[in-house]
């Protein structure tokens, strides 16, 4: 085993016992959060990890974010394996600043969340230019806005078969409110967070099945809204998809444990959107099935050593 395994193992299996911070959670797998957003400091990065019981995190770079994870990286490449990084993708320098920073390390593109429609050309450019480059793309769609002001993106996910056709050697990740909401085959776009029993033969759940390039990245209010609502629904999904979807928190939380979430959502403020959705995987999983979607998948998605 060669030092970076090495490291990776070691810090996989410190937070997969029992932690020392009072009341942390000690799952039955390791977590890798694939959807990271960085805090100000590498002290509160990892106190947020160690609250929640989270292992490893993808760390989502966003413009001018690669200086902090250089710092999280040198300090604790084990934590922090791997990063995506996000560019303006209406503007003509795009597509070159992406590649540099794939050139630098970056795993994949992303979160890449833009006033756009799904199926436009700015967002053409960055699938072909992901599966040039053999690195996926996380993309939030959403097609109702939170605010009177907020507007929509990457709109058009109940056409996106059409791009999951086009670009084949591209691996989509969707995230986000329309690609959740839209397990449900009566999904209307009237609301973000639709609530009550799911109806069979949803759009995301279709196209999961259906292509092999395209996997779901089970982060924030609307990851855990669309897995906590139809509980039965949830367990089969869970099984029937359990090699195409990886965990996220994209959780605003301070400690893990749901402080600081005035800004959340109302149905998690106070909560840690980690530890919800994690306790709702384990809750609907076998331990073998919950290992895929929080630690394995993600691994083989981003190419790192499990």
């Amino acid at each position: 085993m060669d030092r970076r395994a090495f490291l990776v193992s070691a810090g996989a299996m410190a937070i997969a016992t029992p932690l020392k911070a009072q009341d942390a959670p000690t799952w039955s797998s390791p977590v890798l959060d694939l959807h990271w957003h960085m805090r100000k400091s590498p002290e509160a990065n990892l106190a947020h990890m160690a609250g929640s019981g989270v292992a490893q995190a993808n760390l989502l770079a966003g413009s001018g974010g690669q200086k902090m994870v250089s710092i999280l990286q040198a300090q604790n490449p084990h934590r922090f394996p791997s990063w995506f990084a996000s560019s303006d993708i209406t503007k003509p320098q795009a597509e070159t600043i992406l590649t540099q920073a794939v050139k630098n390390g970056a795993a994949g593109f992303g979160e890449i969340k833009f006033h756009v429609a799904a199926d436009g050309p700015e967002l053409q450019r960055m699938y072909a230019l992901a599966g040039e480059l053999d690195v996926p793309i996380m993309v939030h769609f959403q097609e109702v806005g939170h605010t009177p002001t907020e507007g929509t993106f990457a709109t058009g996910w109940k056409r996106f078969a059409t791009m999951l056709k086009k670009y084949p050697r591209t691996k989509f990740i969707g995230h986000a409110d329309a690609f959740w909401a839209n397990i449900s085959a009566d999904y209307a776009e009237a609301e973000a967070y639709p609530t009550g029993p799911v109806a069979r033969g949803g759009v995301t759940d279709k196209l999961l099945g259906d292509y092999p390039n395209l996997f779901g990245d089970m982060s924030a209010n609307s990851g855990n809204n669309a897995l906590s609502r139809d509980p039965d629904f949830t367990k089969d999904f869970l099984h029937r998809h359990q090699s195409k979807l990886m965990f996220g928190s994209d959780c605003n939380c301070s400690d893990g444990r749901g402080s600081n979430t005035e800004r959340a959502a109302p149905r998690m403020r106070g909560k840690c959107v980690a530890r919800e959705t994690l306790t709702v995987l384990a809750n609907a999983t076998t331990p073998p099935v919950f290992r895929k979607l929080v630690w394995d998948n993600a691994h083989t998605v981003l190419k790192l050593p499990v």
